[in-house]
């Protein structure tokens, strides 16, 4: 036991502790004295003072109520109007998960219920919105966790221990570097590598979703990478060129732990059990195996927003608002004891959308950050929302009874659309005719309605009153088999089309595109970044001759329906960029500007040291630069 729970134990009662044992940073005291787990007269809040680190005080697994009997205890407590739903019991952490459609009515005033259920039960209940919409795949990955609590406490305390008394290399003198292992001057692959003469953490982990070739993946055959030697991953948010090659480093028997919001665990889990599908669908070998992604899940450590955590000996993260996607964060690295300050803002949005908050800007100390320039470039489009053409486009295909498909990311820029088409079909701006989702889209939905904390006040707002939920609109219909689909397709009536994927390298967006691109009456509206090499970057570029290759022979089309190109990025624009540096406290010394294509990312970077006067960088992959 690490001498930190030693002295932590010093501080209390005698005999009243049973077990102490970590959950990552976080320390969990057990006890079996029921008066002390329900009143421990300030002592824990007082060691939390002393030690400055998170303390939890729970019941002994062995002195908690039977199950079965609990959960009778918590329905009585908990009144029918607070609609409750599944109740799972994690005997391990003696923690009760309750789900409940009125959090509010559950918790009771000013706690009455939560105490009330301690009392008659010694659970800790923790009270959890049930979704608007329910998962069966949410659900699944969930339970991952729930099977596996024996294991996860060994895994989590495992992690503590390397934390607080696992210092292994030695400091023989002080440095911090950071190697670009994809996501230099390119968008896609995004993996970094930071290094200290203690710790190797890898902030994200993707692919190049433009290639799907060798060069899709990280460098990982890099000297300064060594997979024995990892002691974290930081994920950002969990779009694919930030996660997809996550699972690979498990399947390659990577035992540490994953850092991300609890959104982007279940979204990132979604994508890429969907990516075994679709590469399972194209006749290819899929990358890892869904044995793979549980591996993942069970390795990996939810934090909320500015919740601060060490994640190694000399490594401490907090995660803020990057408002890309739902769960999207920057990661603020503290390394050594005030050594160095380090923002990785990763994709970030620094602007009001439909659903999110703008990122945030002030951070406790800066010296350095690391920047997307996806839009940095002088000739980008300034990315104002085009919803008057958005409003056109609809109304002038509706009229002659055409479709519309919108190929789109399954998360973030899928859901920005569905707020945007309820509006305006709700303030009567465009015709109320059906919308279609396919693909990993309605999933990811849920997984919206699952976490309203994490979306702007407006949709939140929405949310929490059924009646107003904007994404159980009656024109939305989820499209759950290939006969649905192409039920869809042979339907002569006019309808919007939402589905995966955004770049049309895969998915259902590509099988609605064969049907509806000979049709002049249909259009075709990108709404994301189309990667170079993609289907739909040449079409997008005026291609009108599309090729698919099927078995032995080739499926020749002709793009006769309209294209359009509108905004809903998730992405800053330039000016955007420009003003979040502007704004950002304190100004870090040194930027370095990544996951842009070549001419974005230097033009970014010229552009910030004239006008800030600021040293700024913009590394290919492989570089390495030392922060310290």
């Amino acid at each position: 036991m690490a001498e930190i729970i030693k002295e932590m134990l010093k501080e209390m009662p005698p005999n009243s502790i049973s077990d102490a044992v970590f959950e990552g940073a976080n320390i969990v005291l057990y006890t079996k004295d029921k008066d002390f787990f329900l009143d421990n007269k300030g002592i824990i809040r007082e060691t939390v003072g002393k030690f400055k680190k998170r303390i939890e005080l729970r019941p002994d697994p062995s002195v908690t109520l039977e199950a079965e009997k609990a959960e009778d205890e918590i329905r009585k407590i908990i009144t029918e109007e607070a609609l409750i739903g599944n109740i799972i019991f994690d005997s391990q952490r003696s923690i009760a998960i309750i789900e409940v459609e009125k959090p509010g009515i559950a918790i009771g005033k000013q706690g009455e219920n939560l105490e009330k259920i301690k009392r008659k039960t010694s659970w800790v209940p923790i009270i959890r919105r049930t979704p608007a919409i329910r998962s069966a795949l949410i659900e699944s990955i969930r339970s991952v966790l729930y099977q596996n609590t024996d294991y996860r406490r060994k895994f989590l305390n495992k992690t503590g221990d390397r934390i607080y008394n696992g210092w292994m290399r030695g400091k023989k003198e002080e440095w911090v570097r950071i190697t670009f292992l994809g996501g230099g001057r390119q968008i896609g692959r995004s993996a970094l590598l930071l290094q200290t003469p203690e710790s190797r953490v890898l902030l994200d982990c993707g692919i190049d979703v433009s290639q799907m070739d060798s060069k899709s993946y990280p460098h990982f055959e890099a000297p300064e990478f060594k997979i024995e030697e990892l002691d974290a991953v930081v994920i950002s948010h969990a779009h694919t060129d930030h996660t997809g090659f996550l699972p690979f480093l498990y399947k390659m028997q990577y035992k540490g732990p994953v850092y991300c919001t609890e959104p982007t665990r279940d979204i990132m889990a979604l994508l890429q059990l969907d990516a075994i599908k679709i590469s399972r669908g194209e006749g290819k070998e899929p990358l890892y195996s869904s044995d793979d992604i549980k591996e993942m899940v069970k390795h990996t450590i939810t934090l909320d927003y500015e919740e601060v955590s060490d994640i190694t000996p000399d490594v401490r993260i907090t995660l803020y608002n990057a408002g890309h996607m739902l769960g999207s964060a920057m990661v603020h690295l503290h390394i050594g004891n005030g050594l160095h300050n380090l923002l990785y803002t990763a994709d970030q949005k620094y602007g009001h959308t439909a659903l999110l908050s703008p990122a945030m800007t002030k951070f406790p100390r800066l010296e350095s950050m690391i920047i997307e320039s996806t839009y940095g470039s002088k000739n980008a489009s300034e990315q104002e929302p085009d919803d008057e053409v958005f409003i056109d486009i609809v109304q002038q295909t509706i009229k002659r009874g055409g479709k519309v498909l919108m190929p789109t990311l399954g998360s973030g820029r899928a859901q920005e659309v569905l707020i945007i088409v309820e509006q305006m079909m709700r303030e009567g701006k465009i015709p109320k005719v059906p919308v279609y989702i396919d693909g990993m889209v309605w999933d990811i939905t849920a997984i919206h309605t699952a976490y309203p904390e994490f979306l702007n006040s407006t949709v939140r707002n929405q949310i929490f009153h059924k009646d107003n939920n904007p994404f159980l609109s009656e024109q939305f219909s989820r499209v759950g088999s290939n006969e649905e689909r192409k039920k869809i397709i042979e339907d002569e009536g006019p309808c919007i089309v939402l589905a995966t994927s955004g770049m049309l390298n895969g998915g259902p967006s590509v099988e609605y595109l064969k049907s509806f691109c000979e049709n002049n009456k249909n259009s075709l509206v990108f709404s994301s970044y189309q990667g170079e090499g993609t289907l739909g970057r040449k079409i997008l570029n005026g291609d009108k001759n599309i090729t698919f290759i099927n078995g032995q022979k080739q499926d020749n089309y002709e793009v006769k329906m309209e294209v359009h190109k509108i905004i809903i990025s998730g992405h800053s624009s330039r000016k955007q960029l420009m003003n979040f540096v502007r704004k950002v406290v304190p100004r870090p010394r040194k930027i370095i500007v990544n996951h842009g294509e070549k001419g974005s990312c230097i033009d970014l970077a010229s552009s910030i040291h004239k006008q800030y006067k600021i040293e700024t960088v913009c590394p290919a992959n492989l570089d390495a630069i030392r922060l310290r």
